[in-house]
């Protein structure tokens, strides 16, 4: 009896450990119907990271990508003035859902991209990976920035 409280506990701990694990500030996980797909991301919080964003690079990692943060939601949008890389634009609201995909977007290019009036969240990664992993309207992220709010899938 004493050694399966001692295997217990050992289980539970190395649990708690992976729970802990499974939400990190340099990492998104996305999820849907279709696949379960992760991406090393940076964080822009301050306006000064938005601004900058991922200006002036000529390569973005493969399943890497941006995470920009408003807090408060708010209505955003992006252009791709001095953007070297074609870009996917993946719009979120407070709880993590998806709303909005913008594949493709063009180098150089000062169109606004429009993400919604109440977006919390955009990720950005290589052009071609939102099609690649089925990302679209409905599609869950889970990162600790969805912690202290209403997370569809929390960590």
């Amino acid at each position: 009896m004493k050694r399966l409280r001692i295997l217990l506990t050992i289980f539970v701990t190395l649990w708690a450990g992976v729970a802990a694990a499974a939400c990190r500030s340099d990492r998104v996980t996305l999820r849907n119907d279709s696949a379960t797909v992760q991406f090393n991301v940076e964080v822009a919080v301050t306006p000064q990271e938005r601004s900058r964003g991922l200006m002036f690079r000529e390569s973005l990692p493969a399943r890497s990508g941006m995470l920009f943060v408003f807090d408060p939601p708010q209505p955003v949008a992006f252009w791709m003035k001095n953007t070297l890389i074609p870009l996917d634009m993946v719009f979120l609201d407070r709880t993590g859902l998806v709303t909005r995909v913008h594949e493709g977007a063009i180098p150089g290019d000062l169109t606004p991209i429009e993400g919604g009036d109440s977006v919390y969240a955009v990720l950005e990664i290589n052009a071609g990976l939102s099609a690649r992993y089925s990302i679209g309207p409905g599609t869950q992220m889970k990162h600790e920035i969805f912690s202290q709010g209403p997370a569809i899938w929390p960590c």
